[in-house]
């Protein structure tokens, strides 16, 4: 019962009140679940994020430069008008210069010495963008209205070709890909001209089980050159990872792996082999374009002795980790896992040289 005297409140009473009601109000504020990395793996933060760019994804190497595209939230199929970023950054992740690119970035690649080639909207519209990167300047490029009604995702070098692949492809009315998803792209005076090399329906042959396949290749993404000098095509919605070699040819040999992860099948957004066991690796993640979480880049190194040459590490965009792919089943077995959407991989070259394209 009380005695009309006022109760007398201690100050531990009153900060522990408090803090309860912060801890009920504002959730928000705890601390999210980070990455986790497995042994011998360890991960460190090469780069993030800041104010003026957002949304890391595709990444390259230069000398003892890398860049990394910013998309900054645009629009895939640039309608929105507005711009990405790309930084470029020293090996320790200082940033050295940004570049604004009109549209949404979602393929670089060092082209020659000193050209970086920026690639813009991969769903429709596309443009590149060449950057003499000694001196900094910059050209837009256009493309004539393409064929499959998408735009173009990645680029890579090989015997001096340009291929390029010709991503979100309209799909006829039975949901097949009747358009080309491979091309060659020339530059003439200020447009990109381009030629098909590859169907969006090949027949190729499953590399697990050695059985042929007509494939339907509805979401053909990024590119990558394999140790036996194979272009690796990236299937990313349908989880195919498909193996060209003697792409100019008419006949070119064809071999795919389904991608799983954990017995399911999982998209991969880009595999990297490689190059050296001094190497370090770099994985971008996009992050969910907030505030909280707006992109972070990763460094991946493997410790005591180094990565093992020729192996292939692919990052996942779906299911949010970087793991090493079993060439032989198409298995990939996580390293680190709790990204948000994994998207660009690099295996950094310690003694500057590029990642890996044929020049």
């Amino acid at each position: 019962m009380s005695n009309g005297k006022p109760h007398k409140i201690s100050a531990t009473a009153l900060i522990g009140a408090f803090l309860l009601l912060c801890s009920i109000a504002t959730p928000s504020l705890q601390a999210a679940p980070g990455p986790v990395v497995q042994p011998p793996y360890t991960l460190s933060v090469f780069a993030s994020s800041t104010a003026a760019y957002r949304e890391p994804d595709s990444i390259v190497q230069w000398h003892d430069r890398i860049f990394v595209g910013f998309s900054n939230g645009v629009a895939k199929d640039g309608t929105d008008g507005k711009s990405s970023t790309v930084v470029e950054y020293s090996l320790d992740g200082t940033v050295k210069r940004t570049f604004s690119v009109p549209g949404h970035n979602d393929g670089l690649r060092i082209i020659g010495e000193d050209d970086l080639w920026s690639l813009q909207n991969e769903d429709a519209n596309p443009n590149l963008v060449v950057i003499e990167l000694p001196s900094g300047s910059q050209k837009k490029y256009t493309f004539a209205p393409t064929a499959h009604g998408g735009g173009f995702d990645d680029m890579r070098v090989i015997d001096g070709k340009v291929i390029m692949t010709a991503s979100n492809p309209a799909l006829n009315g039975a949901g097949f890909n009747v358009f080309p998803s491979l091309v060659i792209a020339k530059l003439h005076g200020n447009m990109v001209e381009v030629t098909p090399i590859l169907g969006g329906q090949p027949n190729a042959i499953n590399i697990a089980t050695g059985t042929a396949t007509i494939l339907n290749l509805t979401d053909p993404d990024s590119l990558t050159i394999d140790p036996r000098g194979n272009v690796l095509l990236d299937d990313q919605g349908d989880g195919v990872l498909l193996f060209i070699r003697h792409p100019f040819s008419s006949h070119p040999d064809l071999g795919y792996l389904n991608v799983t992860l954990g017995g399911k099948m999982t998209t991969v957004d880009d595999t990297a082999f490689v190059p050296s066991a001094r190497s370090f690796m770099l994985v971008t993640d996009l992050g969910d374009g907030t505030l909280a979480n707006p992109g972070t880049i990763y460094r991946i190194d493997s410790l005591p002795f180094g990565f093992e040459p020729g192996t292939a590490y692919s990052a996942s965009d779906t299911n949010g980790v970087v793991g090493t792919l079993n060439l032989d089943n198409g298995v990939l077995t996580p390293i680190v896992t709790g990204l948000f959407s994994g998207r660009g991989v690099l295996f950094v070259a310690p003694d500057g040289d590029h990642d890996g394209d044929d020049q």
